[in-house]
């Protein structure tokens, strides 16, 4: 039984990245997830989950599981079965990513410390500690051995996969802005929307309310995002992205590639 989502509204909503108005725009069952054209389709599960769409920026969102706490989250996605629904969570993806992290960034790693935010089991981060990186830490609210936020402020914060799973995008892109030096720079993934999104709408592959996916960028919100808080952007492709005060000396050389 899934918890009770939050009533859905007929009438435009405010976009939670930049306030203007945001349409229903389209629903999905629940047990949608993004990995459909690897493994089997769930079950109906007879539960509907609205998404709106911001009239201006593109943003796309639901607001059904904005009053969940996070034992919610827990009991109805990131449960059991999730690996299922992501089955590169626990090894591959982060396994991957700290290949990416070491080749964008191996040269300096002595100097680096590095927070893997939304960082699953720690792989990520455990990575690279054993590759020669000065410092590297995990926080996920929810997993219990990295549930505590750090303190202190780092040189390179990754965020692999996680925007689209907030419910409150604005805080949690603040949470990250507030764990980067002010020297330092975020490496992230999140996939924005393609050119002819209005075409897929919410059948494209990537909303996925069962992989807690519930907001879903446009290129325009995302720089929004971010410029909120005084970053600028700049995109390797439509997936990787990076986020910056300044760039940093140790990573000018990215800017060949982005």
């Amino acid at each position: 039984m899934i918890t009770k989502l939050r009533q859905v509204s007929t009438a435009p909503l405010s976009c939670k990245i930049c306030g203007a108005e945001a349409a229903l725009f389209g629903v999905v069952d629940f047990a949608k997830h993004c990995s459909e054209a690897r493994i089997r389709r769930l079950p109906l599960s007879g539960t509907p989950v609205y998404y709106h769409r911001c009239q201006v920026c593109g943003f796309l969102f639901t607001d059904a599981f904005d009053d969940w706490s996070e034992a919610n989250f827990k009991t109805n996605i990131y449960n059991d079965g999730y690996i299922e629904v992501d089955p590169d969570y626990r090894e591959a993806r982060p396994i991957s990513n700290a290949k990416l992290v070491q080749h964008f960034f191996g040269a300096r790693k002595a100097e680096l410390r590095v927070l893997d935010y939304g960082g699953g089991d720690g792989l990520l981060s455990t990575t690279l500690r054993g590759s020669g990186f000065l410092d590297a830490q995990t926080f996920d609210p929810f997993v219990a051995d990295f549930a505590q936020p750090p303190q202190e402020k780092f040189d390179v914060v990754t965020c692999f996969e996680t925007l689209e799973h907030m419910p409150d995008p604005m805080t949690g892109v603040a949470a990250i802005v507030s764990s980067t030096k002010e020297t330092g720079l975020v490496l992230f993934s999140t996939l924005v929307q393609p050119a002819d999104f209005e075409m897929h709408g919410v059948n494209w592959w990537y909303v996925g309310p069962r992989n807690g996916h519930v907001s879903i960028f446009s290129r325009a919100a995302l720089v929004r995002a971010w410029q909120h808080h005084g970053f600028q952007t700049a995109s390797f492709n439509d997936n990787l992205h990076m986020a910056f005060r300044t760039l940093p000396e140790f990573a000018r050389h990215l800017l060949k590639q982005a």
